[in-house]
């Protein structure tokens, strides 16, 4: 499962980005990502750990979320 770090989350528009770790394009994350794992927000620079999923648009984003600590 892939890591990184959240570069920002911005919870009134419900989604953000992760960096991961491996230095590929950052990830998109949606806030019902966060629903689905039990997590209310995210913090810049918080580590978690994600599925990639591809999206129609060809642009991938976070699943399976997981917040490390």
């Amino acid at each position: 499962m892939p890591s990184g770090t959240v570069k920002w989350f911005n919870k009134n528009k419900g989604y953000g980005f992760i960096a991961p770790e491996d230095g590929t394009k950052d990830v998109f994350v949606h806030a019902s990502s966060l629903e689905m794992a039990g997590v209310d927000s995210l913090a810049e620079g918080q580590k978690v750990q994600f599925d990639v999923q591809p999206g129609r648009d060809g642009k991938v984003s976070a699943h399976n979320l997981r917040v490390d600590g």
